[in-house]
C-alpha cells in the first residue's frame, strides 16, 4: 500500500527526496510564501523547529504561489530569502502547487486525509470579505496552512493559516504526537 511517505518530492536544492527520509519523526508540513502578510510566521516556525527538533519534530516548508502571486521567486531566490531574512534551518522543498488542477500529489493526500482545519472559521470569513472563496471546503485556504503528521506517517491534524507556531492548539497537538 502506498503512503504519503512514498510520494516523490524535490528539496529546494534540487535533490530528490520523500517523506520516508523523516520516518519515525513528527512532521509539520507547511505551505509557505515570501510575500504574504503571514510570512513573519517563518520566525515562529523556526523557533518551534529548534525547540522540538531534538524530541523528533521536523518542520517542512513547501513554497507555493497559489495565493495572489505571493511566492513568485525561483527555488534559489526563496532559499536565499528564507536564509537571509528568517535564518530558516528547517528543510525547504521545491516550489509546488497546493491546490487546483496542478495540485501536488502530497497536498492531494494531505487534504484528503484531513479535509477540515482547526481554527479556519475566522480566517475563512476574513478571506470571504476580500472576495476570496475556495472552490472546495477541503482546499488549502491560504499560505501557512499546517498539516501535522504523526510518527506513524498518518495525517493527524490540520491548522488554519493564522494558527501560529506558538498557538496552544498546535503546540498541544505536536506535544501529544511527540509523546507517542
Amino acid at each position: 500500500m502506498s503512503t504519503i511517505a512514498d510520494i516523490p518530492l524535490k528539496r529546494i536544492d534540487g535533490s530528490e527526496d520523500t517523506l520516508a527520509a523523516h520516518q519515525g519523526k513528527v512532521l509539520l508540513v507547511v505551505n509557505v510564501a515570501s510575500k504574504c502578510g503571514l510570512t513573519p510566521q517563518y520566525t515562529g516556525l523556526e523557533a518551534l523547529y529548534q525547540d522540538k527538533r531534538a524530541q523528533g519534530l521536523e518542520v517542512l516548508g513547501f513554497p507555493a504561489n497559489n495565493f495572489m502571486g505571493q511566492e513568485p521567486g525561483t527555488d534559489d531566490e526563496i532559499s536565499s530569502f528564507c536564509s537571509l531574512n528568517y535564518d530558516v534551518k528547517f528543510p525547504l522543498y521545491s516550489k509546488i502547487s497546493v491546490l487546483g488542477a496542478d495540485q501536488h500529489p502530497l497536498y492531494a493526500a494531505l487534504t484528503a486525509a484531513q479535509p477540515a482545519a482547526t481554527g479556519d472559521g475566522p480566517f475563512r470569513e476574513k478571506l470571504t470579505g476580500y472576495g476570496v472563496n475556495p472552490e472546495r471546503k477541503e482546499d488549502v485556504l491560504w499560505n501557512f496552512e499546517k498539516f501535522l503528521v504523526g510518527r506513524n506517517g498518518e495525517v493527524v491534524g490540520r491548522f488554519a493559516p493564522d494558527v501560529t507556531a506558538d498557538d496552544p492548539r498546535l503546540v498541544a497537538a505536536i506535544e501529544a504526537e511527540l509523546a507517542k
